[in-house]
Formats: structure tokens, sequence, C-alpha cells
């Protein structure tokens, strides 16, 4: 059980991120459509442009209230360089009829030419994971959906051991006493479609600066000493008050990092014991629908060696970072 007398205290970036200077990079002005609330994207290269998936919700910014969940749906963005951004006039998926209520949260994988859209959907009879294909943005294939209740999934660019492999978190509610406690799994598949031989990578005890639940942030990528992987880690704090448009908010979400094997990315090879990033910038703390929220959603390692990490800030925007990606394997290696 979550030991809420474990709190967790101040927290800080690593000093070997730094945040664009553009944040935030997509706002709700930004788009056409007019939602509240843009965040949690999935970004990735693809057919020579980045492209950017991401969350939309509705709401009342100026009155801090939001419309029933049926609104949210996805919008798309293209990008020549990854920082300017061009949203297209119209949601590219709106999932819904009598068992689906909304999709949302989607993470972006490149597989063998093919773009993959790992997605949380919202039905009557639970939270469910799935995973889409698609080649144009406008239609989606559905491939699979998870049983209830499973989210944040990520797919590996490619697959390890011959088979494709999958980062998830489930919802473990009943066997762990009705309170958040949840942790990062990994699960295999020889299709797409049917998804077993399930491990625990990674738990909430593993994590110094989580004390309420940890798991998959966007897709790993791959480096010569493992999968780099980013995740988000959460701690519950009572004694915190308002911090945005609910009468309360006690979370705090950080982006954490950490490196896998290649060969089996069950086991850990070396993870950072402090936050990659933590919430600071005033559009992360301040003004959001929950503040004090970081969750990294697309990654892409260029040939440079600069990482670009997409992320939501304070579930109201979409932000970037940047660092060398020797310096972050140095950094999950020595696991300071």
């Amino acid at each position: 059980m979550t030991n809420l007398s474990a709190q967790i205290g101040p927290l800080q970036s690593s000093s070997i991120i730094r945040r664009h200077p553009n944040n935030p990079l997509l706002t709700p002005q930004d788009v056409p459509y007019g939602p509240a609330m843009v965040f949690n994207a999935g970004v990735t290269k693809y057919q020579g442009k980045y492209v950017m998936v991401f969350r939309n919700d509705y709401g009342n910014a100026e009155q801090e209230t939001i419309e029933p969940h049926s609104t949210t749906n996805l919008g798309l963005a293209y990008s020549d360089d990854g920082v300017r951004w061009e949203v297209q006039p119209t949601p590219c998926w709106s999932w819904g009829d009598e068992e689906v209520i909304r999709v949302y949260d989607p993470r972006l994988t490149v597989i063998d030419g093919r773009c993959y859209m790992c997605f949380a959907v919202d039905t009557k009879h639970g939270l469910r994971g799935g995973i889409a294909v698609t080649e144009d943005f406008s239609s989606f294939e559905v491939l699979s959906l998870s049983v209830p209740d499973n989210r944040n999934m990520v797919l590996f660019p490619e697959r390890v051991g011959g088979k494709f492999v999958r980062l998830e978190r489930p919802f473990p509610v009943y066997s762990r006493g009705g309170i958040d406690r949840f942790d990062m799994w990994m699960s295999d598949s020889p299709d797409l479609a049917y998804w077993g031989n399930s491990k625990l990578v990674l738990g909430v005890e593993h994590v110094p600066f989580a004390n309420d639940k940890v798991g998959p942030g966007a897709p790993p990528v791959k480096t010569d000493k493992g999968w780099l992987t980013a995740f988000h880690a959460v701690d519950l704090d009572p004694s915190r008050g308002k911090n945005g448009w609910e009468p309360t908010w006690k979370k705090r979400y950080t982006a954490g990092i950490m490196l896998l094997d290649l060969e089996d990315p069950s086991r850990i090879v070396g993870m950072s014991r402090t936050p990659l990033l933590a919430p600071e910038a005033e559009y992360e703390v301040a003004g959001g629908f929950r503040n004090h929220v970081i969750f990294p959603g697309g990654m892409i390692l260029e040939e440079s060696g600069e990482v670009k990490i997409y992320y939501g800030a304070a579930d109201t925007v979409e932000c970037l970072a940047t660092a060398h990606v020797d310096d972050l394997v140095k950094l999950c290696l020595e696991g300071k």
C-alpha cells in the first residue's frame, strides 16, 4: 500500500536537460477548433516530417470548468524542425460508439516503415489500452484492445527476440486495497494483436521520487547501451491544496529516465534516482488544469545525438526539452 507518510518533498530537474525557449510549443490558442487543453502528445518522425498527435479536452478555461469526457478527441500537427508546428484544421480521430466513450493519450512508434499508435480508451465497461496503425493519420485500423484496466502503453520501435514488445501500466485496484499503487509492466506479442508473457519492469518502490504510481512515458529509443526509456512518476501529498481547476489536486507528476537491456527489456540496466524533469517552469506549475504535472509522451533521437523529449505540462499545453544522448545514458548508468 502507498505510504502517504513518506512524502517526497522538493524535487528539481536534472542539470543535463534544457527546456526549449519556445515553450509551450503548442497551446489551446494554436488549435483552430477551440479545445481548452492540448497535451500528452505522441511525436515521431514519419515520411520525412515530424508528426504530432495530441490530446484535446474541451471546457471553459476562463471559468476553469471541463466538459464531459465525451468531448475528448485527437488532433494532428506537422513540423519540419520539431519546434514550429502546423496544426491541421480538424481533429484526426474521435472514436465513439455505444461502448466507446473517448480515445486519448496517443503514443506514436514507427516500426518497419508503418506508424503505430497506442492509446487509452474509456468504455462503459472500463478503461482499455489500444493499438492502431495508420499510414495517413486520417484513418486508423485498430489492431488490439486490452481488457480493463490498462493504459499508458508504448511500443518498442523494433522486435526484440522476434516479438513485438510494449510497456504498460495496469490498474490492480482490488488487489492493492482499492488505492493507487500502479507499476510498469512489459508484455510481448507475435503479431500486435495477442499479448502475453507479462513481466514487472519497474515498481513504485524502485523509484525514490514516487510514492503513488509509475508507468511508461515516451516510447523507448535504441542506444548501444540499452533502450533509453522515459517514464512518469507520481507522488501524492495530502497537504497539497488547490493546484489547478479542481477543488484539490494532491499529486505531482515528474519524468524519469532509465536504460533497459537490449535483449531483455524487462531488465533495468541503469536508472537515474532523481527526476529528469520536475515541474518548475511557470507553464508547468501555474494556470493549468492540473498544475505540477509533467508527462513525457514522445522522444526522438536525432543524428546529432540530441534527444528531443516532448511532454505535456499542467495537463494543458505541450512542451519540449532536450539533452544529449550520451549525457542521458551516463545519467542512467551512474544512477544519480
